[in-house]
């Protein structure tokens, strides 16, 4: 049984910064390719950012290049999110999703074969 777990959600301040976490079982995670995704009330589901399975190669959505950073450690099957200059827009739910292999596609949500439940982002101003 495949789960995907987020935490390290919570309520900041603009300008602050928060870690997420998503804990994977279930999958061979050191060779699974990794994505974060969030998606804001009334929006549809959007790409946030992507690593292979060796984390030697990253995406970033335009929205959150040079602020956020996406890691990861085989070792504990677990991939983050360092989230820094948070904005009020960055507010949604996030979500962390694997699939197999790298996919050219990675920024559509419908590439991946599994998603955690999401963990709640929200900024303040």
């Amino acid at each position: 049984q495949v789960q995907l777990v987020e935490s390290g959600g919570g309520l900041v301040q603009a300008g602050g910064s928060l870690r997420l976490s998503c804990a994977a079982s279930g999958i061979t995670f050191s060779s699974s390719f990794m994505g974060w995704f969030r998606q804001a009330p009334g929006k549809e589901r959007e790409f946030v950012a992507a690593i292979s399975w060796s984390g030697g190669s990253t995406l970033y959505a335009d929205s959150v290049k040079g602020r956020f950073t996406i890691s990861r450690d085989n070792a504990k099957n677990s991939v983050y999110l360092q989230m820094n200059s948070l904005k009020p827009e960055d507010t949604a739910v996030y979500y962390c999703a694997a699939r197999a292999s790298y996919s050219h596609s990675y920024y559509n949500p419908d590439e991946y074969d599994y998603w955690g439940q999401g963990t709640q982002v929200t900024v303040s101003t």
